[in-house]
């Protein structure tokens, strides 16, 4: 089956999914999407059934927002970042007093490059666990300090859960619990 790129336009903005979500869900980058769109290149039939597989998955957006206003709401340091690209989707008071920066310049940012060295060492050992495979869904880890002024991360322990989003994409519940 084909998907016309005024299809891909369309269900993408019914989805109001951005651009950049496509081409990461897809593994490409956001110029392929917008030709993708304008038909100035083709999909590959992997590409197609994935996107199929995307668009014909149930929406669930309301779930999504009820999981932002839980993190939002919690009395607990505890951020939610995409799981692949660590972009931030939503972060609770206690941890946005933590950061120096703004809330809204760091939501949709990757926060990686804040990342103390064992929270690198432990993403590093990810893909060994099986948990974007799912066979692992939480990891409790010490963790040192960044050093970093903005995005300050304080030595202690923090616990990774896996969550699903409702595009099928999975996210990063991280929270501080010493």
């Amino acid at each position: 089956m084909t998907i016309s790129g005024a299809g891909i336009r369309r269900m993408r903005l019914l989805r109001s999914m951005k651009q950049e979500h496509i081409a990461e869900l897809l593994g490409v980058n956001q110029a392929t999407v917008s030709r993708w769109e304008r038909d100035q290149l083709a999909l590959s039939g992997e590409q197609a059934a994935k996107l199929e597989r995307i668009f014909a998955s149930p929406q669930h957006a309301a779930a999504d927002a009820a999981l932002k206003r839980l993190v939002e709401d919690s009395v607990r340091p505890v951020h939610l970042i995409c799981d692949r690209t660590h972009r931030l989707l939503s972060a609770s008071r206690p941890r946005q007093a933590e950061w120096r920066a703004p809330l809204n310049t760091l939501l949709g940012r990757s926060l990686f490059s804040y990342a103390s060295d064992e929270i690198a060492a432990a993403e590093q050992s990810l893909e060994e666990r099986g948990w974007h495979e799912g066979r692992l869904s939480s990891l409790t880890l010490d963790t040192g300090a960044n050093g970093n002024a903005l995005l300050p991360i304080a030595a202690g322990r923090v616990i990774w859960e896996r969550i699903m989003l409702s595009d099928n994409s999975a996210g990063r519940l991280v929270t501080t619990i010493d």
